[in-house]
């Protein structure tokens, strides 16, 4: 079924007599010495949702960049603490990973340096750590993972190489169903799936191209989700980066970035809405 405006109408909204974190918070763990911009686009994004939004990496030097911004730096030693009170968590955005491209998938799993490694331990750890947790799994993390870590009702948001990695060449409905999780394919036309229900999400443009614009997708669906059905939360948020899309390039053409859309995205939420 095609994901429209009365589904978006769906979402949980704040109350006007709310108080401070009644409207949600999240985790976001991600980053790495060559991948700084990703996590921070991710909590950009999600900050403009939830009343909080806790940031922690295994890179310290990102906590520099972090303080400067609208959410919370938290020490590493930290994270169990918050990712276990938070409504939900993002892992994986900017995460170092293999990255040749000389190999095989399967021999990609296998060729797995120091910074893939301390990926792989990090994600593994925290998934079967908080199997009931609201999850979305992205960026490096699904890289480097096994498909039987997904928990139960996690929202991954894989590329169609990252997709291919995780799965082979099975199809999303078929590993939604048979791991009981939201897969978000991203492509000109997106689908999400739980494996029961598939949401068609037209629109958008070729802008969505450009780098960083899945880590603001992956930003807007874990805020989503933390007051959210994972489903509804994730075809929520691959809707509204698709109709942000379309208002940019009737301003500007293809020539957008992903700073853009994630300043954009709630505006056109508010007028969606």
């Amino acid at each position: 079924m095609i994901f429209g405006l009365e589904d978006l109408k769906k979402l949980w909204r704040p109350r006007e007599d709310s108080d401070g974190e009644d409207n949600g918070q999240v985790t976001i763990i991600g980053g790495s010495s060559l991948f700084h911009g990703a996590p921070m686009l991710a909590a950009k994004a999600a900050s403009r949702i939830v009343d909080m939004v806790f940031f922690a990496s295994p890179e310290r030097e990102l906590e520099k960049v972090a303080k400067l911004n609208s959410f919370i730096w938290i020490p590493w030693e930290e994270i169990e603490d918050y990712a276990a009170k938070s409504d939900a968590v993002l892992i994986g955005p900017g995460f170092l990973r293999f990255r040749s491209e000389k190999i095989s998938n399967e021999e990609r799993r296998l060729a797995c340096d120091e910074e893939c490694m301390k990926t792989k331990e990090i994600t593994k750890h925290l998934l079967e750590k908080f199997p009931d947790k609201k999850w979305v799994i992205d960026g490096g993390s699904l890289q480097v993972m096994d498909a039987k870590w997904i928990p139960q009702n996690a929202v991954i948001t894989p590329n169609k190489k990252e997709f291919e990695i995780l799965f082979g060449a099975e199809k999303p409905e078929d590993m939604a169903r048979k791991y009981e999780c939201v897969i978000v394919s991203k492509g000109p036309t997106g689908y999400v799936t739980d494996g029961e229900t598939t949401y068609e999400i037209k629109g958008g443009n070729a802008g969505l191209t450009k780098g960083g614009t899945g880590d603001v997708l992956a930003g807007i669906t874990v805020g989503l989700l933390a007051k959210n059905p994972p489903l509804l939360a994730a075809a929520a948020g691959a809707y509204l980066i698709k109709k942000t899309a379309e208002a940019l390039y009737e301003k500007v053409g293809y020539n957008f970035n992903a700073d853009d859309v994630s300043e954009k995205v709630f505006e056109m939420f508010k007028n969606l809405g």
